[in-house]
């Protein structure tokens, strides 16, 4: 049995979402946003039965960023069993925390509850779908989906096939997202992390070297990016960024001039130990930057923002 055929505009597949915690109630709210009909499940109790009032205290956001014809809070159906939420899905989205195990058991588990055209993907931020599908009768259906906090917002998802993935269908998950307002990015090979995650991460343990030499503060290191060159590559990229400072000469003038900085000690590359002290100044140097503010308020702050900017680059076809 094929999966669900995207070329008719008539269909609107029925999506099911495992996990209910940031990722997953994110992609709920997408998926909800989109006008699609969603199941979720989660198995800790607690969450199912706050996972109503979440979509409901986001939804003036949503309504805010538009609205598909049909989307409704009130098409979300919380099921109390796994096997319930995925019956009559015609894709998975799972979103469980990152334990290979863990996705290993789901994914196994899923294989024997959905119906044969149902797609499988998995938000995983750097786990391998050859490894995560290692348990399935049916590895040809199963991709990876990776998104960036929050789905709601962010358009980029990471789409990667496994050893046993069916190409069709990572052409499938392309289209799905595609179709469904996300910039899907299909990589040609397995790379740990990814893409996104992986440059980010090399950020982060610099970041990381920084405080703990005491070369610079958390909010040194966020305000040089939010008002620096994080400005920049919200448009262009980073390495597009570098062609536009070369002038007429482009990317081929910064690499004559600047090359040879590339074997510069810039760069620890391997990340500091988190002790106790690194922790601290972390952690001291949020709340301070946060200045009383709540996670949720900021959350919102950065959800509003995050709008603006989409909205800026779509105005000027930056980013296209």
């Amino acid at each position: 049995m094929s999966p669900v055929d995207l070329t008719d505009p008539a269909v609107e597949p029925t999506v099911a979402v495992i996990g209910g915690g940031v990722i997953g109630s994110g992609w709920i709210l997408h998926f909800l946003r989109m006008g699609l009909d969603v199941r979720a499940f989660d198995p800790v109790p607690a969450v199912r039965e706050r996972l109503p009032q979440t979509i409901e205290s986001f939804w003036p956001l949503m309504e805010e960023m538009g609205l598909r014809p049909g989307a409704s809070p009130q098409k979300l159906r919380v099921a109390a069993m796994l096997e319930e939420a995925v019956a009559d899905a015609d894709a998975v989205q799972e979103a469980v925390p990152e334990v290979l195990e863990a996705k290993q058991e789901l994914f196994a588990t899923l294989d024997r509850h959905t119906p044969e055209g149902t797609v499988l993907l998995s938000s995983t931020s750097g786990l391998s779908m050859t490894a995560i599908q290692e348990r399935c009768r049916r590895p040809e259906r199963t991709v990876v989906g990776h998104p960036f906090n929050p789905p709601y917002l962010v358009p980029l998802v990471e789409v990667l096939a496994g050893e046993r993935t069916d190409p069709a269908i990572a052409d499938w998950a392309v289209d799905f997202y595609a179709r469904y307002d996300k910039r899907p990015l299909k990589l040609d090979r397995y790379v740990p992390a990814f893409i996104a995650s992986r440059l980010q991460e090399a950020m982060w343990r610099e970041a990381l070297h920084m405080i703990k030499e005491g070369e610079a503060t958390v909010e040194q290191i966020d305000s040089s990016v939010c008002d620096g060159p994080g400005l920049r590559w919200a448009i262009t990229g980073p390495i597009m960024n570098f062609h536009l400072a070369g002038g007429e000469g482009g990317i081929a003038h910064v690499l004559e001039h600047f090359g040879p900085t590339l074997a510069e000690p810039w760069t620890r590359l391997q990340a500091p130990e988190l002790d106790d002290e690194l922790q601290r100044r972390l952690i001291e140097g949020c709340e301070r930057e946060a200045g009383g503010r709540s996670v949720a308020e900021m959350v919102l702050e950065r959800d509003r923002a995050l709008l603006a900017i989409m909205r800026a680059r779509a105005q000027f076809g930056a980013g296209q």
